[in-house]
């Protein structure tokens, strides 16, 4: 039944592909001349490849962290989500994220089908429509593969497959259109998301815990880390690339790409030095894991913030996401939910940590598109907005998770069976070892 499945599927994506040019506006003539700025293209272009690195980076980040036996499998679910978020992107997903707004909560998914109306031939702003389409692209790919380190090492391949393409479809695109286009719910409520803590990093902590608890735990022992340096190297890739994904959230090479540069290199850097200097307050020597890990936290927390507010601020909310994250981890429920790499407690925490920070620093003087400050400057309203959208994203995205793990399992069996997950993914899955 497989087989089949993906033969139609195949077929379908030649058949469509072949004949788009007769059913398709694929590319229509300038109504009138357009003109780009070269500096912004060629910086958007930068950004576009910048914010793609980072998710093989979270696979080596992620599969550093996982026993010898599983290590291609998570990697290569981070390669996966560039592989078929891609093509899912431009036959549907950015249609439902940035075409015409229905009720504020999602987009007209004929629009941009199969990037039908999206060429270089029309701007958005100072870059061509296409270039922002393909940047909006990597934050869609990064998403799912966030998710995977929550169930490493105990889920089946094609069941993976088959939530990341839910996923996409009934979590990520509605919550994107709410926050970024100009016609959203939460964009019309003035809730500040800057390059993705609520579209991407809360959205991936809550599915990360939801398919924890669906999954259960582990049933083999837990193993040592497979490669603390694939973990280094992986932050380092990571770090890399965020200046891409949050600089590049500007959509042009100016002042503004330059502050999110800038909040994005501090924040890094005080959350990896309050995560190390936690751990040894508490009696934990400096590890390298430690200071990966808090630097990825700061740089998760000071997404939505990174074009709102100035460099001491960032330096505080890399800082204090960094503790906050850390206790969580320290206080998860390992014994009853086992979120294998710590995602909802990374990602999930260290994103509502900066979302509601964002609603406490977020300033004029930094942004003028701010047009409530933060509770810093004596304005309640931002903050408000901030905390309301944090409990509507956080059940949104775990209840349809919760709800999307369980469609696939009746579909087809989400865990892999006790002896495939003893013997190791690697081999039961794909019949690779390191």
């Amino acid at each position: 039944m497989r087989k089949i499945i993906l033969s139609v599927i195949l077929l379908t994506l030649l058949i469509l592909t072949l004949f788009s040019s007769f059913i398709l506006n694929t590319n229509p003539a300038p109504t009138q001349e357009v003109k780009f700025d070269s500096g912004d293209t060629a910086w958007m272009i930068v950004a576009t490849a910048l914010v793609l690195i980072m998710t093989p980076g979270l696979g080596f980040f992620y599969g550093g962290m996982v026993g010898k036996k599983n290590v291609i499998s998570t990697m290569l679910q981070s390669f996966m989500a560039m592989i078929i978020v891609t093509l899912l992107w431009v036959f549907v997903g950015f249609s439902l994220s940035f075409g015409s707004s229905i009720g504020g909560f999602i987009g007209d998914p004929t629009e941009y089908f199969m990037f039908q109306n999206v060429n270089i031939n029309t701007a958005y702003g100072t870059i061509p429509f296409m270039l922002f389409a393909l940047f909006q692209a990597k934050f869609a790919i990064i998403t799912p593969a966030l998710i995977t380190g929550a169930f490493a090492e105990r889920i089946r391949f094609w069941a993976y497959m088959l939530f990341m393409l839910l996923f996409i479809l009934f979590v990520y695109t509605p919550l994107c259109h709410m926050t970024w286009h100009a016609d959203g719910f939460f964009f019309k409520m003035g809730v500040l998301d800057f390059a993705g803590g609520t579209v991407v990093h809360m959205s991936a902590g809550w599915a990360a815990l939801a398919g924890a608890m669906f999954l259960g735990k582990r049933k083999t022992q837990k193993s040592n880390p497979a490669r603390i340096t694939y973990v280094l190297l992986g932050t380092g890739l990571l770090w890399f690339g965020w200046f891409g994904f949050n600089a590049g959230s500007a959509l042009a090479a100016n002042g503004l790409a330059a502050q999110a540069l800038g909040t994005t290199t501090v924040g890094a850097a005080a959350a990896g030095m309050a995560w190390i200097f936690y751990d040894k307050i508490l009696g934990h020597k400096v590890s390298a894991m430690g200071a990966c890990i808090g630097t990825v936290v700061g740089l998760v927390a000071i997404t939505p913030a990174a074009g709102f507010v100035t460099i001491p601020h960032a330096i505080f909310i890399g800082a204090f996401s960094a503790i906050v994250s850390n206790f969580a981890v320290s206080r998860f429920p390992k014994g009853k939910i086992d979120d294998a790499l710590d995602v909802f407690a990374c990602h999930g925490v260290g994103g509502m940590v900066g979302m509601l920070l964002t609603g406490v620093f977020a300033s004029k003087a930094v942004n003028p598109a701010v047009t409530d400050q933060g509770l810093i400057f004596g304005e309640t309203t931002l903050f408000i907005n901030q905390f309301v959208a944090l409990i509507i994203v956080s059940l949104f995205a775990f209840t349809v998770s919760y709800f999307l793990f369980f469609i696939v399992n009746k579909i087809t069996p989400l865990r892999v069976t006790e002896d495939k997950e003893e013997l190791g993914l690697d081999i039961s899955q794909h019949g690779e070892f390191l």
